[in-house]
């Protein structure tokens, strides 16, 4: 069967099927769904667990996000407005849609290999990355514009229709996940020649299908059952179970003071890390402090909070002003 018709079958699974994936875990499809709206104020953030020892890097989970989240990628207006100063990069992206192999603004997933030798034993190991959905993210905190928010349950997100795409979310993050295309986005109507040159993309973590209880599309594609998704305190008591069974090791639980995105190894992750293609696109799987425990951040946090939501007043504004036009 081709991975296409594969996709497509898994995708159009019912969540009944899909919730024996979470089940695998321990994790009942009916305990997802009570942690799964954002209207929830007094729900648990969600986290999910990848065991990497199960991915067998065929991809489904890539274009699976790619054929459900396709609607909210960016359609850049051409020519692309000449910037000041002109060392203000054009990135464009749109012309190679088809990349796969590292994050772009048209790839929120992609599969990193790395090949190690464990104990005296080789390993061939593929791991899904994508954005790590910190607890406390700097790309929400620091984003001046407020176009980064994060969610009731965990999730943090990027608003297309109020970015400016000034890139201090990628700077600011980690792992610099964050990838922008220029030409598109409030800056053409605003700035063209002075704002920020496009939009910031990552993944949502499907916001809108969690929204109607439904899973991720990365999670209900995969045929091998890498991810699972519950209320956080269950996936680190899942991750340290799995962990101390295969003698392996746990990653996102504290990095960056922690994240929702916790993965479990058979081999060390500084081991991983030193093994992976890391550069552009392609995050590291090093250790991060927290980095809104620095004093610098805090304070900028503290004065940026007030003026990135006046900021994104403005643009709600300005965008439902166009609408009623």
């Amino acid at each position: 069967m081709s991975l296409k018709i594969s996709r497509r079958t898994f995708i159009k699974g019912s969540i009944a099927a899909a919730g024996t994936v979470v089940a695998g875990t321990g994790i009942s499809g009916p305990d997802f769904a009570a942690a799964g709206p954002l209207s929830d104020e007094k729900q648990e953030p969600l986290s999910t667990l990848l065991d990497i020892r199960k991915c067998i890097g065929c991809e489904e989970c890539v274009h699976a996000c790619r054929e459900v989240n396709a609607a909210k990628y960016p359609e850049p207006r051409k020519p692309f407005p000449k910037m000041y100063p002109k060392t203000v990069p054009v990135q464009d992206w749109s012309e190679k849609r088809d990349v796969t192999d590292r994050l772009t603004p048209y790839n929120w997933i992609f599969i990193q290999h790395a090949s190690v030798t464990h104990n005296g034993e080789k390993m061939e190991l593929t791991i899904p990355r994508r954005c790590m959905h910190c607890d406390n993210p700097p790309c929400v905190k620091l984003c001046p514009w407020g176009a980064a928010k994060q969610e009731k349950n965990g999730l943090s997100r990027i608003d297309a229709d109020l970015c400016l795409g000034g890139s201090k979310c990628k700077n600011v993050c980690p792992w610099s996940i964050p990838e922008r295309q220029t030409g598109v986005g409030l800056y053409l109507d605003l700035l063209p020649a002075l704002a920020g040159n496009g939009v910031m993309y990552k993944c949502d973590r499907c916001y809108n299908r969690l929204e109607k209880d439904e899973l991720p599309a990365c999670i209900e594609a995969c045929p091998e059952n890498v991810q699972s998704i519950g209320p956080r305190s269950e996936i680190l008591e899942q991750a340290h179970s799995l962990a101390k069974e295969i003698n392996g090791y746990v990653y996102g639980e504290h990095e960056n003071g922690g994240t929702n995105t916790i993965y479990v190894s058979p081999v060390p992750f500084d081991q991983l890390n030193a093994a992976i293609e890391k550069g552009k696109g392609k995050p590291h799987l090093a250790y991060t402090k927290n980095m809104m425990a620095d004093g610098t951040n805090l304070s900028r946090a503290m004065l940026i909070a007030p003026l990135a939501g006046l900021a994104a007043a403005f643009g709600k504004f300005y965008l439902k002003s166009k609408e009623d036009k």
